[in-house]
């Protein structure tokens, strides 16, 4: 026989309030960030260029260091290539735009795909250069930004906070935040890789911001809506800051598997 005996209406809150904080708890994940500020590395190609998929595999190869913190990885995706057959669906217009931007900055002479950016920088030897070994030394330095993070997923969103706070008062810097997704795959059936399944990591699927460092702090509370066909267990939120010239000031991305995405 079972015998069931209601808890007394103090020990039944007071166990709600336990379970609720677990539940928030398990629901976030944090990031801060260290003395070392991780590499960001940019990669710009397109489903419609068919000397993009090695580099997209190489990209794949900078998990074990994204995970550790070392390095933070975003792929973007241009439209400028869709004319020649195929259309690629995780392209947008204005990351052409931010890559000519990135390329004027970068000491690029030209734009093309794929191309890597290294900090801001062409990074011509990605292919030559062993994946750990991609990084561009960032040193210890107090002059950097720091900054934390947290990244709740819901139905269909991420609610994102971040907080920062810019060490060098006199310069200008704005900060914005990717959502980014993992294991995508699409199976090309026109242009140049008619025929081919082509595997992403990494691949922006959200661009947002800038958002102002304000006397030097930063505060941020957004909710960013996730494309119907993503999936947030295998995404991840990241934040860049940059100086008023686009230089790459400190980066910083967390995982979404881990809390409830």
């Amino acid at each position: 026989m079972n015998l069931t005996v209601p808890l007394p209406p103090l020990l039944l809150a007071i166990a709600m309030s336990i379970f609720s904080a677990a539940v928030v708890a398990a629901g976030a994940c944090t990031a801060k960030s260290g003395a070392t500020a991780p590499s960001l590395v940019e990669l710009y190609t397109s489903e419609g260029c068919d000397s993009c998929p090695p580099a997209d595999r190489w990209f794949s190869t900078l998990k074990a260091d994204a995970e550790r913190g070392k390095v933070v990885p975003l792929s973007f995706h241009v439209d400028y290539w869709d004319y020649i057959g195929w259309k690629d669906r995780f392209a947008e217009p204005r990351f052409g735009v931010r890559h000519r931007a990135a390329a004027a900055r970068g000491g690029a002479k030209v734009v093309y795909t794929p191309q890597v950016f290294l900090d801001g920088r062409e990074f011509q030897a990605w292919r030559q250069t062993p994946v750990d070994k991609v990084r561009s030394g960032a040193a210890v330095n107090a002059a950097r930004p720091t900054l934390q993070m947290t990244a709740t997923p819901a139905a269909g969103s991420v609610q994102v906070d971040v907080g920062g706070s810019d060490a060098a008062g006199g310069r200008t810097a704005e900060a914005y935040i990717a959502l980014f997704e993992n294991g995508l795959a699409s199976n090309v059936t026109a242009g140049e890789n008619r025929g081919v399944r082509l595997r992403h990591d990494f691949v922006v699927r959200r661009w947002v911001g800038p958002f102002a460092f304000d006397g030097g702090k930063l505060n941020v509370s957004t909710a960013i809506m996730a494309p119907d066909d993503s999936v947030l267990a295998q995404s991840g939120i990241a934040v860049v800051a940059y100086d008023e010239r686009g230089t790459v000031l400190q980066a910083l991305a967390v995982p979404l598997r881990e809390c409830g995405g």
